[in-house]
């Protein structure tokens, strides 16, 4: 059973709290405390070593579960334990550095009176609501007071709707797509696509496996929050159906963008193919007649003028109206 003793801290400016590290573990990260209506919200990005001593003076998580939070292969998943549950998420984020979308994973222990997140890298939406919950006490009051479910929800569903900007985007970048590809950027467009359809398969890599993990949350969710809050949690699970349902659209969009790339990249050539074939058609008999009249062999005429301008009329007049059939024909 998790022992749950007051944590020594001391107050930051503007009542932030910071938890006070031992001077022997010089590589435990920034730990931070929220805490009001008997909950406390305590949060630690990027966790090292010295945290897991930290948090094992304080709380009796499982061995494994502290694996978990320092492995980097884990599935999304809940542990339900008798007095916490151990979660781990992963959420998409855009990864600045490389221009492309990484999952980010978000470890959570939550218990009677505790929440205690641990992303491996900034969470924008965590950050966000922690900062809230520091500054604003009426706020922090409101929400710690429903329990630490209700926490739990507020922190899953803002890094839920999180992803619903970046979809926007997407979508954005797949109309942009469709019109570079009538605007004949033929180039640019294979790039755009790939780049498109690579996002596409990375979120879909992040969001698939988490489903089932949302349905056991909603499952669990009773142990930590009000009968009256059920409703919450069906919420998250709308909107991850949501997000995946997006995302299959997306698929088949971008697909469909590909087909079509192909299909006028196709349709180009196909047209440089026809000019190229009707120029080498057109050509063909004036190389023939000028080869024959070119022979070193005796030709009537051969030694006068005249010959040599009636040459040049029937290539000019075969020429000419083969042209003109072809045109007819809408050959060209």
């Amino acid at each position: 059973m998790p022992s749950l003793p007051k944590p020594r801290f001391v107050r930051g400016p503007r009542g932030r709290a910071h938890l006070s590290a031992p001077p022997t573990e010089p590589e435990a990260s920034e730990i931070e405390v929220v805490e009001g209506c008997g909950v406390r919200w305590i949060h630690i990005e990027r966790p090292r070593p010295g945290d897991r001593a930290w948090l094992e003076e304080r709380f009796d998580f499982h061995p494994l579960d502290y694996e978990d939070v320092y492995s980097r292969n884990q599935r999304p998943k809940i542990d339900e334990y008798d007095d916490y549950l151990f979660i781990v998420l992963y959420f998409p984020r855009f990864d600045k550095q490389v221009g492309r979308l990484n999952a980010a994973e978000l470890d959570l222990f939550v218990g009677p009176d505790f929440v205690v997140t641990l992303p491996n890298q900034p969470l924008q939406p965590v950050e966000y609501l922690f900062e809230r919950c520091r500054t604003n006490d009426e706020l922090r009051d409101s929400w710690f007071s429903k329990g630490t479910g209700y926490l739990l929800y507020k922190i899953v569903d803002a890094c839920v709707d999180a992803s619903f900007p970046m979809l926007a985007k997407m979508g954005n970048k797949l109309e942009r797509v469709e019109d570079e590809i009538f605007a004949g950027n033929s180039a640019e467009v294979v790039r755009d696509i790939s780049n498109v359809k690579q996002e596409i398969i990375n979120f879909r890599k992040v969001v698939r496996p988490q489903r089932a993990v949302f349905g056991d949350l909603e499952r669990t969710k009773q142990r930590y929050l009000a009968d009256d809050l059920d409703v919450y949690f069906d919420d998250i699970n709308d909107a991850s159906e949501r997000i995946w349902q997006m995302l299959e659209t997306y698929k088949e969009t971008v697909e469909a963008l590909e087909a079509t790339n192909e299909s006028v990249l196709s349709h180009q050539l196909n047209d440089v193919l026809r000019v190229l074939t009707v120029l080498t058609v057109v050509f063909l008999p004036l190389t023939l007649i000028a080869s024959i009249f070119g022979m070193n062999v005796k030709v009537p005429g051969e030694g006068q003028i005249e010959p040599f301008w009636v040459v040049v009329a029937i290539l000019v007049i075969v020429g000419t109206g083969m042209i003109g059939f072809f045109r007819k024909r809408n050959w060209l």
